[in-house]
């Protein structure tokens, strides 16, 4: 058994700036965004090599958390497109007419969630699958028992996989994501750390914490290092943050147990009532597991 846990916000970025056609509801909604990733859903549910089993879906709604009063530049509903923030609150129910279990998210966010569900339910399951790219995820792959899964590039990455593309090992990744920054989360980075000096002097040292001033003391020399250590001297307070807001939190106060995420197929009355909303009448015939 594979516990399947989807990155529902980034599902649904996707399908608002896919190429496929638009989508308008009877009542002239743009819906584009939530019947891709409806479509989405049910390609990935009918998929025999994922299996699944066991499965949720975590969205931002809104993208705002906790970390947007620890930074003022952290990530937020500013400059959505309005068209797909009016879909914020459909494509939650739209998940929910699959069959899915959703997690809607305040106060904290959609990688919250995920983290948390890994961490609580990975040894009670086969594998853990993280379906997104998102970097700051790397954090919680284990082995082969947590991986991400980026549907788009069909990569699966385990922690082999992790280090070879960040440079760091998992544990780590908060620390990389301080020192060179995450443009998609709103984290600056300190200026002139790059991935490489930044991996290697993780590499060596683990953690902020534990890369010593001086860079004399260093055991590794990353181009630049006089200067980089400066840099961190001088801003080591705010890559201590910029840390604090790439770390995911793992003690979500989720209400499931790993039982209520059973997938026990498409509920028929709820689906149909929900394609008639959208007006998808081909999508109709789409599920091929109904409820009992």
């Amino acid at each position: 058994m594979r516990l399947h846990l989807v990155d529902g916000t980034y599902e649904l970025y996707r399908a608002h700036f896919s190429p496929r056609p638009g989508s308008t509801s009877p009542d002239g909604r743009d819906v584009k965004a939530t019947v891709g990733l409806v479509s989405s859903m049910l390609a990935l549910l009918h998929d025999t090599e994922e299996a699944v089993t066991h499965i949720a879906l975590a969205f931002d709604n809104p993208i705002r958390s906790f970390r947007n009063d620890l930074f003022a530049g952290y990530k937020s509903d500013e400059g959505v497109p309005p068209e797909l923030h009016a879909q914020f609150d459909l494509v939650e129910h739209a998940a929910r007419a699959l069959g899915l279990t959703v997690w809607s998210m305040k106060d904290f966010e959609a990688d919250d969630a995920l983290a948390t569900a890994a961490a609580r339910w990975a040894g009670q399951v086969e594998q853990v699958r993280l379906l997104t790219p998102d970097k700051d995820l790397g954090q919680c792959v284990r082995g082969q028992k947590v991986v991400q899964v980026d549907r788009k590039q069909q990569k699966v990455m385990d922690e082999e996989a992790v280090r070879a593309k960040m440079g760091v090992p998992p544990a780590s990744v908060p620390d990389l994501l301080a020192l060179v920054g995450d443009a998609a989360d709103g984290i600056p980075g300190l200026p002139g750390f790059g991935e490489k000096g930044a991996s290697a002097l993780l590499n060596a040292y683990g953690h902020l914490e534990a890369i010593p001033a001086d860079p004399a003391a260093w055991t590794v020399r990353p181009r630049g290092a006089d200067k980089l250590a400066a840099t961190l001297r001088e801003h080591r307070e705010d890559a201590l943050l910029y840390r604090k807001l790439a770390t995911v939190v793992t003690d979500v106060p989720l209400a499931e147990s790993l039982k209520d995420l059973a997938w026990a197929g498409v509920p028929r009355e709820r689906f149909l009532e929900m394609c008639d909303a959208l007006g998808l009448t081909t999508m109709k015939t789409r599920p091929k597991r109904w409820a009992a």
